[in-house]
C-alpha cells in the first residue's frame, strides 16, 4: 500500500518543494509538515477512490453527528500506514525532528468533547474493519473555540484552524449541492478527509460540509449603492458553517444551530440519493434496503423530515411510500439521561426557515397523535411526548417515533432511558431499543499515544495484532504477578509523567514533580460531572494541611482539562473557582509541598494525548444515574490508570471487567438516589462533615477571590440554597463528599505503601481493556443495526 523509502522521500520533497519554494533542508517545520501531510495522502488517494467507489454499490451506512473530534492528522495516518520510521529517517535527512514536525499540526476544530471524539473513533474502527461507513457533518471554520485564561476566568477566542492549508482535507467542488431555506439559497460544498485503518487497503471517508453563497458577491446590490445588503448576504451564508454551537441564548442563535443542522442533513442526504440512484436506479422505495442512517443525538433529525421531503417532492413517491423507507432507514442514538438535554425548538424558527419541512413536521404529529389514539393511549400522555406541542418541536420524540432503531451507549444507560428519559417510548416499541456501550480506538489511545507501553505490549504478546483485537490483552493477565513486568510498567509511566511534566512546562510554564500521583479529571464542564466536588476536595486538603497540620498527605498533581460552554455560567464560575484553588494552593509554602493543581489550557485531543499516558488517577465522579456513558475512562484503563469513581456509565462496566478490588468506588447508586434525596438536607451534611462547611465558606469569606463577580457565592448557593424549583444541590455534591474524601485518601495511601499491587491492578485494567475498543462497538452497530458487511477492496 504504501511506497519504498527512495519513492517516498521523492514525494516528499515535491510536496515541500512545492509548498514553500524551496529544498526540503531550506524550509520551515510548518512547510515541511505540510509537504510530508500531502505526501502520505498521496500515498492512500489510489485506494480511497476505489474504497469510495465500491462502497456505493453496496449496503452501507452513513454517521450523522454535528461533531467529528479527530485530532491531529499525520502521525495517525502514518502509525496506520507504516511510514513512522520512513518519516522520521526523512525529516532527519533533512535537519528536522519528526517531534517538532508533528507539533507543528493545528488540531482540526471539528468538534468539542465526547460525542465528536466517540464519532472519530468510530469512523477509524470501521474504515480498521472495512466496513461500509461514511460519517458526514459541518467543516466548521472556527470551531468551538480557543480557550484562554485571564485571571483565572475562560476567555473565548476564535479557533483559525484552516489559516494555512491543510492536506488532509481535500475540495470537491464538483459534488456540490444546492440546499434552499426559504429566505436563502446556499452552495454545499464538500470536502473530504481520508479515515486510513491500520494496516489496511480500505480508506473510509468523513464528508465535511462548507456552506458557500450561490454568488460569491452581489453586484447588482453593490452596484446599487447597497454595500452593506451585499456583504451581510454573503455573511449570513457563511455564518453557518463559521462556529460549532452557536450561543443559542438568544433567538438568532437557535435560528442558527436549526439552520445549520438543515443544511448538512440535505446536503448528505441528497448525495447519497443521487449515489442511490446511480448504482441502483430510480425506484426510491428500496433505498432502505442499501442504506441506514445513524443519527449521533438528536442534532442531525432535521434529516428525518428531510428525507421525507426529498423523496415525495423531489423523486415522486407518496406519504405512505415515503414513510415506508423513512422508518427502515434512520436509527438513533440517545446520549443524555437528563431531559433538559433533549433538543427542541420553537415552532415559528420552522416556520421561518422551511416551510415545507414545518408542513411535513405537522403531519407526522397530527399521523402520531392518530396512531396513539387508536393504541388506547391516553390523551394527556399523547399530547406530551407528541412531535409538537406547547409551541415546539420536540426532536427526541421526532427521532423515537420514526426511527427503526433506538440506542443507549452504555448498559446502565440504556436501562435508564428504557425506564425513564425515552420510557414512554420503550413501552410503545421495545424491539426499538438496544444497548451499544461506547468505545475508544486503541489506535489513537495506545498505539499512537503511548509508544512506550505499545512497544512493551508487543514483545510480551510476541506480535502487534493486539492493536487490530484488543481482547489479545486478556492473555496477558497472568503476568499481573510477573515482577519483571510489573517493574516495566512502573518504569514506563514514570517516562511518561517525565514527558507530561516537560510539555506542561513548555507550554504553560507550570512545574510539577513527575514523582507525585498524577490525579486527573479531563472531560467537559457540566455540573452533573463534578469538578466542583473535585474542587472541594482539594480546597479541603489544603485546610487540613495549612490549618490542620496534617504532614503524611501522599504528593499529588491534580490536572484538570475543560472547557464551558460559553452561555454555562455556573460552569464558567467553576472553571474561575479552580484556578483560583490553584493559585492558593501552588503558591502556599506548606500546602505546594505535597499537592500541586494545574488546568490544562485549551483542552483537546492533542493535550489528552499527553495527558493520558501520565496519569495514575482517573477521575470518573459523575451523580449516578446521570453520564450516559463516558469515554475518557475507557482510555485511561487502556493506559493503565485506576479509575476513582461512582457507579455511573460506562464505569459499571470498568468494574465488571477489573473486579472492583481494581478500581475505587464509592457514592451513591443510581437506584438508591431518589430515596436518599426525598429526605436530603445539604446543609446539615455540610455541617455535619468534618471540614466540609470550612470549604464551602472559603468561596465567601475572602479566602477565594472572584474578583467581585459573584460567581463563588453563586455556586455556593447551589449547593446549600433552594434553586427556586424546591431543590439544593441537585447532582449530591456535598451527600457524596464524604465517600469521595475517603476513597481518595486511600487510593493515595495505597500507591506508595504497595506499589507492586498498585501496578497489578494498572496491569489488569490494561488487559481488560479489550471490551472498551470501538472496534466491538462497530461491530456491534454493523451486526445489530446497520446490517452490514466488512467489504474489502482486494
Amino acid at each position: 500500500m504504501t511506497a519504498s523509502q527512495p519513492a517516498f522521500e521523492q514525494t516528499v520533497e515535491g510536496h515541500v518543494r512545492s509548498f514553500s519554494g524551496r529544498a526540503p533542508q531550506d524550509s520551515t517545520v510548518k512547510k515541511f509538515w505540510t509537504g510530508l501531510s500531502a505526501a502520505t495522502v498521496e500515498q492512500i488517494a489510489d485506494n480511497w477512490a476505489k474504497t469510495r467507489n465500491t462502497y456505493k454499490t453496496t449496503r452501507r451506512a452513513a454517521y450523522f453527528s454535528a461533531e467529528f473530534l479527530e485530532g491531529r492528522a499525520l502521525l495517525n495516518n502514518l502509525t496506520n500506514l507504516g511510514l513512522v520510521d520512513k518519516a522520521k529517517a526523512i525529516a532527519e535527512d533533512n535537519g528536522f525532528e519528526l517531534s517538532d514536525v508533528l507539533e507543528a499540526e493545528h488540531d482540526a476544530a471539528l468538534g468539542n468533547g465526547g460525542l465528536g471524539r466517540l464519532a472519530a473513533c468510530f469512523l477509524d474502527s470501521a474504515a480498521e474493519q472495512d466496513f461500509p461507513l461514511t460519517g458526514y457533518g459541518l467543516l466548521y471554520r472556527y470551531g468551538l473555540f480557543r480557550q484562554e485564561f485571564e485571571d483565572g476566568f475562560q476567555r473565548e477566542h476564535p479557533d483559525a484552524w484552516k489559516e494555512s492549508f491543510y492536506p488532509f482535507i481535500i475540495r470537491r467542488g464538483s459534488e456540490q449541492r444546492i440546499v434552499k431555506f426559504d429566505d436563502m439559497h446556499v452552495r454545499a460544498i464538500p470536502y473530504d478527509m481520508p479515515i486510513t485503518g491500520y494496516g489496511t487497503d480500505n480508506v473510509g471517508t468523513l464528508r465535511l460540509w462548507d456552506a458557500s453563497p450561490i454568488a460569491e458577491f452581489d453586484y447588482d446590490a453593490f452596484n446599487s449603492q447597497r454595500f452593506a445588503d451585499a456583504i451581510l448576504e454573503r455573511e449570513a451564508v457563511h455564518d453557518i458553517t463559521r462556529v460549532l454551537y452557536p450561543n443559542d441564548s438568544t433567538y438568532a442563535g437557535k435560528l442558527l444551530r436549526v439552520r445549520q443542522q438543515y443544511f448538512f442533513c440535505s446536503a448528505s442526504l441528497q448525495e447519497l440519493i443521487d449515489d442511490y440512484i446511480a448504482a441502483h436506479g430510480d425506484d426510491l422505495r428500496n433505498f432502505h434496503k442499501y442504506n441506514s442512517i445513524q443519527l449521533n443525538d438528536t442534532h442531525p433529525v432535521l434529516g428525518i423530515p428531510e428525507l421525507m421531503r426529498l423523496l415525495m417532492d423531489e423523486h415522486g413517491l407518496g406519504w405512505d411510500d415515503a414513510w415506508e423507507v423513512t422508518t427502515h432507514t434512520f436509527a438513533y442514538t440517545n446520549h443524555t439521561v437528563l431531559q433538559e438535554a433533549l433538543e427542541t425548538w420553537e415552532e415559528s424558527i420552522f416556520k421561518q426557515l422551511f416551510w415545507r419541512i414545518w408542513e411535513i413536521v405537522e403531519e407526522i404529529d397530527r399521523r402520531y397523535r392518530l396512531d396513539m389514539e387508536s393504541r388506547g393511549v391516553d390523551a394527556d400522555t399523547a399530547h406530551h411526548y407528541s412531535p409538537v406541542h406547547d409551541g415546539r418541536v420536540h426532536m427526541a420524540w421526532i427521532a423515537c417515533y420514526a426511527s427503526y432503531s433506538v440506542n443507549g451507549v452504555a448498559a446502565l444507560h440504556t436501562e435508564i432511558i428504557k425506564r425513564d428519559t425515552l420510557g414512554f417510548w420503550h413501552g410503545l416499541y421495545p424491539e426499538r431499543f438496544n444497548s451499544k456501550t461506547n468505545g475508544v480506538t486503541p489506535r489513537r489511545w495506545l498505539r499512537m499515544c503511548n509508544p512506550r507501553l505499545s512497544a512493551l505490549l508487543d514483545r510480551l504478546a510476541g506480535s502487534d495484532e493486539w492493536v487490530t483485537d484488543l481482547d489479545k490483552l486478556k492473555e496477558l493477565r497472568p503476568l499481573m504477578d510477573d515482577p519483571k513486568v510489573l517493574s516495566e510498567l512502573r518504569d514506563i509511566k514514570s517516562a511518561n509523567k517525565r514527558d507530561f511534566a516537560e510539555w506542561i512546562a513548555a507550554r504553560q510554564g507550570v512545574e510539577i514533580d513527575p514523582d507525585s500521583i498524577f490525579d486527573t479529571q479531563i472531560k467537559r464542564l457540566h455540573e452533573y460531572k463534578r469538578q466542583l466536588m473535585n474542587a472541594l476536595y482539594i480546597l479541603d486538603l489544603y485546610f487540613r494541611i495549612t490549618v490542620d497540620g496534617e504532614q503524611d498527605v501522599p504528593k499529588r498533581t491534580f490536572i484538570f482539562g475543560a472547557k464551558a460552554a460559553p452561555g454555562y455560567v455556573t460552569a464558567k464560575g467553576i472553571i474561575k473557582l479552580i484556578n483560583t484553588i490553584a493559585e492558593l494552593v501552588n503558591n502556599d509554602p506548606d500546602a505546594s509541598k505535597y499537592i500541586h493543581v494545574v488546568f490544562v489550557e485549551n483542552y483537546n485531543v492533542s493535550p489528552a494525548e499527553q495527558i493520558i499516558p501520565a496519569t495514575d488517577v482517573s477521575e470518573q465522579i459523575s451523580t449516578a444515574g446521570k453520564e450516559a456513558s463516558g469515554t475518557s475512562n475507557m482510555k485511561f484503563m487502556m493506559n493503565g490508570a485506576l479509575t476513582l469513581g461512582t457507579m455511573d456509565g460506562a464505569n459499571v462496566e470498568i468494574v465488571d471487567a477489573v473486579g472492583e478490588d481494581n478500581a475505587y468506588i464509592f457514592g451513591a447508586r443510581e437506584e438508591e438516589l431518589p430515596e436518599l434525596k426525598a429526605h436530603y438536607n445539604p446543609r446539615q451534611v455540610a455541617e455535619q462533615t468534618p471540614g466540609l462547611m470550612r470549604a464551602l465558606d472559603a468561596l465567601v469569606d475572602g479566602t477565594l477571590d472572584d474578583r467581585g463577580t459573584g460567581a463563588f457565592h453563586d455556586i455556593r448557593a447551589s449547593l446549600l440554597e433552594d434553586n427556586g424549583y424546591g431543590e439544593q444541590d441537585v447532582y449530591y455534591v456535598l451527600g457524596d463528599f464524604a465517600a469521595y474524601r475517603e476513597a481518595r485518601d486511600r487510593m493515595a495511601a495505597d500507591y506508595y505503601a504497595d506499589p507492586d499491587g498498585w501496578a497489578r491492578k494498572c496491569w489488569i485494567n490494561i488487559c481488560e481493556s479489550g471490551r472498551f475498543s470501538s472496534d466491538r462497538t462497530i461491530r456491534d452497530y454493523a451486526e445489530d443495526v446497520w446490517k452490514i458487511e466488512p467489504t474489502p477492496i482486494s
